[in-house]
């Protein structure tokens, strides 16, 4: 397997520093708010690497952090008159939620970063000694950014091109404009813990130097989370962890794209962001993460809600060709025929464009693509009438199957029954199109009884009726089936 790595810019075969074991850590969440897109397309994107390092029997080892102290939390809290334990508290609940909603698998070991304050100090002092930190008389410690040769490896940037950026202002006791807080003395009403400097509490990125060190061998094999995170927060874990620790912290980095809206990033800060709560009113959860998974993870991906109802349509299409599957292996009526040749080829190049797709880097977007090439070749099997009764058509549609459910393993979809699935698609679109589903089966229920009677005239009008309500009906000999137009 090729994947991205931030740190030399380019696709690099991805060798474990321990054979057939992988070690991941990934940035959580700050806990303050209710996630929004943003956040599950990170988590979606970590969650279907996991699944597939997993898939080639590798032993993985996922951690991911929750931040619950920071000044965003600190302030929330004042704002909501609550305890911040409190707030933090009732977000990571949300989070979980959210995301077994979306089918994201819990990490192996999800540590918080007010657990591990003890482990900050001992970094905090061992930078200390070596001179690449230092204490401020009021009880702030910060790193000499210029101590660290090589800062900047990561963004590429230089320390002239930081230094032209950063401000300081009168009252900062930093030595050099660049240099980052380890430490920050405790403001009056904040958390705090006791420190040798006074008391304070950690600066936002010594967290994960601290809680991946603890939990896993460094060098890492990966670390993940957003773009955004390149700079600074990853760039000063890089310098904490390597100036206190002398060793490589990290061999592959990994980032994933923004979610836009109207080619402008996601965020809270800009006020243009939808929760994941939001969406999941309006859309079953696959749906968004089918959404999700259509582009690479480095590239942006613009959210409308016309990309949603297109997600949902091509998703819809993969259900109904996995009902129609079940349908036919579930016949006892098949004749003797040998398998189709051709079909079986075209099976296996899926099969195969598939597999390349993921190993180039965890391209979703490409493997999306197969699973639709080969359910093109299923409905031929099932359309063709000669085919769909004999073996060999059972043969294709059984490997075929067999393929979906082992790809749908990996991206987390395509795991539900299908006519389970199908009947939620009607509920959930009844009610974002504010159609009244009790008015809808009533009617249905009266086209019935008319065309029991013989009065097609009326069961037309009935039809029409519906169809004039975005309900749209196809009369077969199991009955009549209805659906949103």
């Amino acid at each position: 397997m090729h994947i991205y790595n931030t740190i030399s810019g380019k696709k690099e075969e991805f060798i474990p520093v321990r054979t057939g074991k992988a070690s991941i850590y990934v940035c959580g969440i700050t806990a303050y708010d209710y996630c929004h897109v943003g956040h599950a397309r990170s988590a979606i994107v970590f969650d279907v690497l996991v699944r597939y390092l997993r898939s080639l029997d590798m032993e993985v080892t996922f951690v991911r952090n929750f931040t619950d102290v920071d000044d965003k939390i600190i302030n929330r809290s004042i704002q909501e008159g609550i305890s911040c334990s409190e707030l933090v508290s009732r977000y990571i609940q949300a989070f979980y939620d959210d995301m077994d909603q979306l089918g994201v698998m819990r990490a192996d070991i999800e540590p918080k970063a007010t657990e591990h304050v003890k482990e900050m100090l001992d970094i905090c002092r061992t930078l200390i000694q070596k001179q690449h930190a230092y204490a401020t008389p009021s009880g702030n410690v910060y790193f000499r950014v210029h101590s660290f040769s090589s800062y900047g490896k990561l963004a590429g940037r230089s320390l002239d091109e930081m230094l032209a950026g950063a401000r300081v202002t009168p009252d900062e006791e930093k030595e050099d404009p660049l240099d980052f807080a380890l430490w920050k003395a405790a403001k009056p009403g904040e958390p705090f813990w006791e420190s040798p400097w006074g008391k304070g509490r950690p600066g936002w990125h010594i967290e994960c130097s601290a809680m991946s060190e603890k939990y896993l061998p460094l060098p890492l094999d990966i670390h993940g989370g957003g773009q955004d995170l390149i700079f600074p927060h990853h760039e000063n874990e890089i310098a904490q962890s390597e100036a206190a620790l002398d060793k490589q912290f990290c061999r592959y980095w990994v980032h994933n794209g923004f979610v836009e809206i109207n080619s402008e990033k996601m965020s809270k800060s800009l006020n243009n962001f939808k929760t994941i709560r939001e969406i999941l009113s309006s859309y079953p959860p696959e749906v968004l993460r089918f959404f999700l998974l259509t582009r690479h993870y480095r590239t942006p991906i613009d959210f409308s809600l016309g990309a949603m109802e297109d997600a949902e349509k091509n998703l819809k299409r993969l259900y109904q060709g996995l009902e129609a599957m079940e349908i036919a292996l579930s016949k006892t009526n098949w004749q003797p025929g040998k398998p189709d040749q051709s079909q079986m080829e075209e099976v296996q190049k899926s099969a195969q464009g598939w597999k390349d797709s993921m190993e180039d880097d965890l391209n979703t977007a490409a493997a999306m693509g197969y699973i639709n090439n080969l359910m093109h070749q299923i409905n031929r099997v099932l359309e063709n009438k000669s085919l769909n009764k004999n073996e060999a058509g059972r043969t294709v549609l059984r490997q075929s199957l067999d393929l979906l459910r082992r790809w749908g393993d990996v991206l987390g979809i395509l795991r539900r029954p299908p006519a389970e699935f199908l009947r939620e698609l009607k509920v959930i679109g009844l009610k974002r199109k504010e159609i009244d589903s009790d008015k809808v089966e009533a009617l249905l229920e009266k086209r019935r009884e008319a065309r029991k009677a013989g009065d097609f005239a009326c069961s037309d009008a009935i039809r029409d009726e519906l169809f004039g309500m975005g309900v749209e009906l196809r009369d077969t000999p199991q009955g009549t089936l209805w659906d949103l137009s």
